[in-house]
């Protein structure tokens, strides 16, 4: 009867947890895999303002049509300022307005594309504009434009190949005399497109800079890239303006056209613009979504997919913590291993996602290594407990470093991450090590440390398992799953395996007498 009281809570949390899955799997249509070839993406872009206390408008510009990306729907969050939308030909844009808002404002813009079937084209169709007339070019800059314009002219077949030639002739690491005079002065990359226009406009050639989002899973902190767009009589042609590569990649959302910036205020300024991303699954985010609507269900109301992109992305992360701690008390209560701490090798775990798993090994014994072996010194010094641990703090800072500068140096680039590891665990697993080392000798310290290795090694690929990471992410609930076994081993009280081989003569004994 004593457990009887556990028992029940940990069939609730089963319940629950799988009625929940239940409904969204049955009713609206979760993947429980991934199904990342139906991928969505989720683009959002935040406005950080700071406004002067009196009539605001703000004028931003956002995506129309863009090319190879189905639009799934659009949200604008406004907070204090009225919305209205206004288009031409080729851009839209979004208005916010208000009469009278003071301090910092933060307006956000949420945008869901999908993949579409068919590659991204390498045309986009447009009306023939008008040619643009032939710039009254100062010299010598003039003089060099027609060199170079007439030399492309000869190397090309079209307005196309024309184009082409120009960016690779004008973007050369070695670039000629005359194009050294047409790139004198220029700086930063957008200014280098119309550079390019105005060049193109020497040959009558309609250009314009298109303005995309390079789309990454997880990204936070994304910025827009210049494009070069060319019309050859009947569609506009991009290009690539480093590498002269024509058409978009299939991951690049085109969020506007032309010469105007990208955001404009009156009654204030911008603080902060960032763009993060995230991909989904088809039937995560429109399937679900339009069932959940239909059906009046609030269920993904509440989900992870209903918080910002840049916050998801934290979670993507943060759902798999608990999974590692799954691991730890698997291994701690029934297999029987030691470790150093609870928590220290789920967070080790963690680093080595970001290291990869043999070279977070190799980063993490050999800082571990060297930090004992100082903190071994320390005890010379016979210092007090917290100026001990800050003391190593700083040795695991520097050890830190000088392996990520070793590595550049070595042309080892994929140990410049052993700045991944959290720095505060280091050293407690370095003063946790030499405290036991000294009470119970190096021969325990050295299994508990390979013991702690072994759980992060067991954490991690359990993490990286990438269904299983789909799984808690789509279905948080599953975590009540993980917390019904976790309680349920609290109450185990039979023997480990490690005791199971460390008895087994006295085993063996006991059955050759029966």
């Amino acid at each position: 009867m004593k457990n009887l009281h556990l028992k029940i809570v940990a069939f609730t949390l089963v319940g629950i947890a799988g009625l929940l899955m239940w409904h969204k799997v049955a009713n609206l249509g979760l993947p429980l895999t991934p199904e990342e070839e139906t991928g969505i993406w989720t683009v959002e872009a935040r406005l950080a303002l700071q406004t002067d206390g009196g009539p605001t408008q703000v004028a931003f510009m956002i995506p129309r049509d863009p090319s190879g990306l189905n639009v799934l729907g659009e949200d604008f969050v406004s907070g204090r300022f009225g919305l209205a939308r206004e288009s031409d030909a080729v851009n839209r844009r979004a208005l916010w307005t208000a009469r009278r808002v003071d301090g910092q404002q933060t307006l956000y813009y949420r945008l869901q594309v999908a993949d579409a079937p068919d590659e991204a084209p390498e045309a986009i169709a447009g009306a023939q504009p008008a040619f643009p007339p032939v710039p009254d070019y100062a010299e010598p800059y003039g003089s060099a434009a027609f060199t170079v314009l007439e030399e492309v002219r000869q190397e090309s077949a079209d307005i196309a190949s024309f184009a082409r030639r120009l960016l690779l002739r004008y973007y050369s690491d070695n670039p000629d005399e005359h194009v050294q005079v047409l790139r004198s002065g220029i700086d930063g990359e957008r200014a280098h497109i119309e550079n390019v226009i105005h060049i193109l406009a020497g040959a009558r050639i309609p250009a314009r800079t298109a303005h995309v989002l390079h789309l990454q899973d997880g990204m936070r902190r994304g910025e827009l890239e210049p494009y070069l767009e060319v019309h050859d009589g009947s569609s506009w042609i991009p290009f690539d303006p480093q590498t002269g590569q024509r058409g978009y990649d299939e991951e690049m959302l085109v969020w506007y056209r032309g010469e105007a910036p990208l955001v404009e205020v009156s009654g204030g300024r911008v603080a902060d613009i960032g763009f993060s991303a995230s991909r989904t699954f088809r039937a995560v985010v429109q399937v679900a979504q339009q069932r959940a609507e239909h059906m009046g269900s609030r269920v993904l109301d509440f989900s992870l997919f209903a918080l910002p992109v840049d916050i998801q992305n934290v979670y993507h992360t943060l759902m798999l913590v608990p999974l590692g701690a799954l691991v730890v008390v698997l291994v701690r209560n029934v297999v029987g291993i030691s470790t150093f701490g609870t928590f220290m090798p789920v967070l080790i775990a963690l680093a080595f996602r970001e290291t990869q798993l043999l070279w977070g090994i190799a980063l993490f014994s050999t800082v571990v290594a060297l930090g004992l072996a100082f903190r071994f010194y320390l005890e010379r010094l016979k210092l007090l407990l917290v100026p001990r641990l800050a003391a190593v703090l700083v040795v695991v800072v520097l050890l830190i470093m000088a392996l990520s500068i070793l590595s550049h140096h070595l042309g080892l680039e994929r140990g410049l991450s052993v700045a991944l590891f959290p720095m505060v665990i280091l050293a407690m697993t370095i003063e946790r090590m030499s405290v036991v080392w000294e009470e119970n000798g190096p021969r325990t310290a050295i299994t508990q440390g390979l013991g702690s290795l072994l759980v992060a090694v067991l954490g991690y690929l359990l993490m990286n398992y990438e269904p299983l990471a789909h799984l808690v992410f789509v279905f948080p609930e599953s975590l009540l799953l993980v917390l019904a076994v976790i309680l349920l081993m609290g109450r185990y009280s039979g023997y480990r395996l490690t005791e199971l081989w460390r008895f087994r003569m006295f085993f063996r004994d006991r059955k050759d007498q029966a």
